[in-house]
């Protein structure tokens, strides 16, 4: 069922209130595309540092400070490890705006762009009266 006049009017009036008042929000928040080489590098620290946790405590029986450093030592892979994870790639945090135009598209869009990028030139291209 289509909306009526007075409902798309308002619909429209709440999408443009609704993007003055989170323009900054949705600038700040930027693509967060996670780089699959550091998420397979730190995976691996996080199991060294287990690792090395694990040996810390084996070592605890023999030698107490030997078993604290290497513990403490794999902690801190570990927490490396994360944050190397959770590290997004090279390039994949720039603002749309530093990108150059966007070339026009399709009306169906392509495969390899997200639902987000699609619905964004749509409401481009409404903005721009197309």
């Amino acid at each position: 069922m289509p909306l009526s006049e007075q409902e798309q009017r308002l619909l429209d009036e709440m999408e443009r209130q609704l993007m003055q008042n989170d323009a900054d929000v949705v600038q700040a928040g930027g693509r967060r595309a996670l780089s699959y080489r550091n998420m397979v590098i730190g995976a691996l620290l996080v199991v060294v540092g287990l690792g090395a946790i694990v040996g810390g405590i084996a070592l605890w029986g023999t030698a107490a400070v030997a078993g604290v450093i290497v513990g403490v030592i794999g902690f801190a892979a570990m927490v490396g490890g994360v944050v190397l994870a959770l590290t997004p790639g090279k390039g994949v945090d720039e603002a749309p705006a530093a990108r150059g135009p966007r070339s026009p598209r399709t009306p169906g869009g392509s495969s390899n762009e997200s639902f987000m990028d699609r619905m964004n030139d749509r409401w481009d291209r409404r903005q721009q009266g197309e």
